[in-house]
């Protein structure tokens, strides 16, 4: 007889602690593919947008997509593109695909 677990009940069980460094985790390495795209430490903050407060242009754009997607081990669909916006949205896009 197979025993069928909800997601619900393996989040439940999950320990916040975990879930909180992940969500660190993903920021870290996020603000590092952020520099290594070639944007300054000082203007990096959670509520930026990626093109009018870091100038990320398409070139940069293709760039920061090609280190993500590596650092991160994802494949991001060309229509997800448009949901990465700010450094928040990008922050919730990978939690949703790599927490």
């Amino acid at each position: 007889m197979g025993t069928s677990v909800r997601h619900d009940d393996c989040l439940s069980n999950v320990n916040k602690n975990e879930i909180d460094m992940n969500a660190k985790a993903i920021r870290r390495n996020l603000y590092k593919v952020l520099r290594k795209t070639g944007v300054p430490k000082n203007r990096i903050s959670e509520e930026a947008s990626l093109r009018d407060e870091l100038f990320v242009d398409d070139l940069d754009m293709n760039c920061f997509l090609f280190y993500l997607e590596t650092r991160f081990d994802v494949a991001i669909q060309n229509d997800e593109i448009p949901q990465l916006t700010s450094v928040k949205s990008t922050i919730d896009y990978l939690q949703r695909h790599c927490a």
